[in-house]
């Protein structure tokens, strides 16, 4: 029901997420960041503390993936869950639950994670991943705008389009 892309800019260590579904105000569940900590965001069956306990974990020294696996471990309805994550090494990590409405999946690159669920189909992912790789070189948020476009043009959400969020996370924690 929602796509997304966390990702992080190598030259000016900002974070940010850019997420799209046929839900209302996308932004107030789904996307999450921290200032020099990272990026999260979850989806599918939303459970916000999955990404605030990853963001916590990172900020406590936990490497993205191992965070994420964490967070993940102690949430006994994970299958149903969908999250992408990225931390101030540029490191990402994804993951899809078992039980994500179909189509769901991932991609994984350096210093983004791009995930859906309840999507027309893996073009989506692929479409945003090529575009974020792409325009490189632009500033995060123009990145980041990109990669939701191309998700959308490819096809988006099979129920179409309600809301989108793009939130680009600074030096301040505000």
């Amino acid at each position: 029901m929602t796509f997304s892309i966390v990702a992080r800019c190598p030259s000016t260590g900002l974070f940010g997420v850019a997420v799209a579904t046929a839900v209302p105000a996308v932004g107030s569940m789904c996307p999450f960041s921290r200032a020099k900590v990272g990026a999260a965001s979850t989806q599918s069956w939303v459970n916000p503390y999955l990404a605030l306990g990853v963001l916590d974990a990172i900020a406590a020294g936990t490497p993205a993936r191992v965070a994420l696996q964490a967070a993940l471990a102690a949430d006994a309805a994970r299958e149903l869950r969908q999250i992408g994550v990225v931390d101030a090494k540029g490191e990402a990590a994804a993951f899809t639950g078992a039980d994500c409405t179909p189509w769901c999946g991932q991609e994984i690159g350096d210093g983004f994670a791009v995930q859906g669920n309840m999507l027309t189909g893996a073009q989506v992912i692929d479409a945003m991943a090529g575009a974020f790789r792409m325009s490189a070189g632009q500033r995060l948020d123009e990145r980041l705008m990109r990669a939701l476009e191309a998700g959308d043009a490819a096809g988006g959400d099979t129920r179409g389009r309600q809301s989108a969020s793009l939130r680009v996370q600074g030096e301040e924690d505000y």
